[in-house]
């Protein structure tokens, strides 16, 4: 009895976090929002911005380096983990999944890998990021593409799926971390 209480008051939990976290970016103050993103569990440095409105699964798997802006409306699924280092700067609409179907399963089993984004990388708007993947330091990732395969340090890659297009210079100095006002 005691057992399927516990089980099902995680059910509803399970069901409840996305959907209060997805209220939450809603709040118009980043310190605010931000003070409760790391309250649930994501782990974000105070030089590190994480802008409005976005979709968080399983919080407590999103880690955030220095000075890392991630932009509004992405979608952040941290059940099999996420790892950003510094510097890295993440565009608005990005959507990183770290679980998925396999689509040759008899019964449609969940897999999935962690997803890690080095530093000074860039995810530009609506990019997706797919399980498994790693970006490399440097990287940039193009406006919409989807990658499902790991991105080589210093190189750009964009398209669908994504290929690569150039290197980029390895002469990056800057820091991110700033915030919109009232986004």
């Amino acid at each position: 009895m005691i057992l399927r209480l516990v089980r099902s008051r995680r059910d509803i939990w399970s069901y409840l976090e996305p959907r209060l976290l997805a209220e939450l970016g809603k709040v118009p103050s980043h310190s605010l929002r931000n003070y409760f993103y790391r309250r649930s569990g994501v782990t974000l440095p105070h030089s590190s911005s994480l802008h409005g409105r976005a979709i968080i699964y399983a919080p407590e798997g999103i880690v955030v380096g220095q000075h890392c802006t991630i932009g509004d409306n992405c979608t952040l699924d941290g059940r099999a983990g996420i790892t950003f280092g510094d510097n890295v700067n993440v565009g608005a609409h990005v959507s990183i999944y770290t679980r998925e179907h396999d689509v040759d399963s008899p019964d449609f089993t969940e897999v999935g890998a962690p997803v890690r984004v080095g530093d000074y990388a860039w995810l530009a708007s609506h990019s997706v990021i797919l399980p498994g993947v790693t970006v490399g330091e440097g990287a940039v990732v193009a406006a919409g593409a989807v990658v499902s395969r790991n991105v080589p340090p210093y190189t750009l890659v964009g398209g669908n799926p994504a290929q690569v297009i150039r290197e980029r210079s390895r002469d990056l100095r800057y820091k991110l971390g700033y915030a919109r006002r009232f986004a």
